[in-house]
């Protein structure tokens, strides 16, 4: 297959805006109400786009539409190049006055109780025409938003980043992961108390795919236990919390979310071997907007406060 030159003119951006609509609509009808336009001229433009290329994005079904081999890969560059124009546009704005902006932030649970709402709170009394927009998901459903540029930074535990191109960590403090359960809770009656005496109880703990429920699985089997059957799996730091609060269940939090609700607390069982580090995951290579480097800032600043409350 000959090389495509898609710079020669005929690629226009409203191509690119098009497909990446048609594949986040799953139609070329919802694509066509979404961007405000006749479903003729969608279906037009993506015939147009399938033509420059020499190949089809899209399979048809009775549902609705899917992306294929070719789709996938094009799709994949046009969220790419869209993000950074609208990176583009908001530097441009950013240098222009230093007062306005968006920065979006990927949380995880570690970071997003204490040090998140400080930073934000700072950022906001210095630039308050700044929009911040916090989304809360795994580390791997954020790594790819990350890198198509659909967020600025990722902001909790530091997950291994090895086999993962693109990436780079700024560690911000370090914060012990605390069993916690209720005040009341039965088990504090127990002298000596330790992992296999917890296994009597309910848990709540995050998802399998994630990297500290890995290690709290690992915890377990180095004692020779097997990890809790009784489990509900849960990211959302409100969830985890209220059934902490108003059940049995035993979690594993930061401690810094533990010690900011006076109903729950750490129980003496040590995890040792469970990382501490919390930080920022960034793309390796694509600088900051002007709004998520004001960002990175308070959360340097806020985070040298809080290191000296954290073990």
């Amino acid at each position: 297959m000959r090389a495509i030159d898609l710079l020669n003119g005929r690629l226009k951006l409203r191509h690119l805006i098009l497909v990446v609509a048609i594949a986040d609509q799953g139609s070329v009808l919802r694509a066509a109400e979404h961007l405000h336009l006749a479903q003729p001229a969608v279906t037009r433009s993506l015939r147009e786009v399938e033509g420059i290329l020499g190949v089809e994005l899209f399979t048809r079904g009775p549902r609705g539409v899917t992306p294929t081999l070719f789709g996938d890969a094009f799709i994949e560059h046009a969220r790419t190049v869209l993000a950074e124009l609208r990176r583009a546009g908001e530097r441009i704005t950013g240098l222009a006055d230093g007062e306005v902006g968006t920065v979006t932030i990927g949380t995880l649970l570690a970071g997003s109780n204490v040090l998140l709402p400080r930073a934000i709170a700072a950022l906001k009394r210095d630039r308050p025409g700044i929009t911040v927009i916090v989304q809360e998901a795994t580390f791997d459903a954020q790594v790819p938003r990350l890198l198509d540029g659909e967020i600025d930074l990722i902001l909790g535990r530091l997950n291994p980043i090895g086999d993962l191109r693109g990436l780079r960590q700024i560690t911000l403090y370090g914060e012990p992961v605390r069993l916690v359960a209720r005040r009341d809770h039965p088990a504090r009656a127990r002298a000596d108390l330790r992992l296999e005496d917890l296994l009597d109880y309910p848990w709540v703990l995050p998802l399998e795919q994630t990297a500290l429920r890995t290690e709290l699985e690992q915890v377990f089997r180095a004692e020779g236990l097997v990890p809790p059957g009784n489990l509900v799996e849960c990211t959302s730091v409100l969830t985890v919390r209220t059934l902490v609060r108003d059940t049995d269940m035993i979690a594993a939090l930061p401690e810094l979310v533990a010690r900011t609700d006076a109903d729950i607390a750490p129980l003496p069982v040590p995890l040792e071997t469970v990382r501490r580090q919390v930080g920022v995951t960034l793309p390796a290579h694509r600088a900051p907007t002007p709004s998520a480097r004001l960002m990175l800032d308070h959360l340097r600043q806020e985070a040298a406060e809080i290191t000296g409350a954290v073990s």
